[in-house]
């Protein structure tokens, strides 16, 4: 009984990521609220500008969507992860591949401060 419950909460987060982050995006581009990070701190977050590059992206001008933000082509492959429960491959493999997107998001973030500082 106890893993029908938890499939129950487990679901329920899923679907409150997988809809309400994409809806809270959303709602900030329609009402042009700053990146906040940006914003508060001066320095851009790991994220600035994914939604301009999924935007591109979702038109497929995928080189305008690659100069916005190059890891804009990670953002399905996480929201596939996160909808299987975290599971792709193999345990080991799913580390290596979310260390990689991690390390990309890192990188990019270090080459935005680089160029704008």
């Amino acid at each position: 009984m106890k893993k029908a419950n938890t499939f129950n909460k487990n679901y329920f987060v899923i679907l409150a990521v997988a809809v309400g982050y994409p809806a809270l995006i959303a709602v900030f581009y329609l009402l042009k609220v700053p990146c906040l990070f940006q914003h508060f701190l001066g320095i851009p977050c790991f994220g600035c500008g994914m939604t301009r590059a999924l935007l591109s992206a979702l038109k497929l001008d995928f080189v305008s969507a690659f100069k916005l933000h190059p890891m804009f082509w990670s953002v399905p492959i996480l929201y596939i992860f996160l909808l299987k429960n975290g599971r792709f491959f193999s345990e080991k493999a799913d580390k290596i591949i979310l260390l990689l997107i991690a390390s990309g998001f890192l990188i990019n973030w270090f080459i935005q401060i680089i160029i704008k500082f």
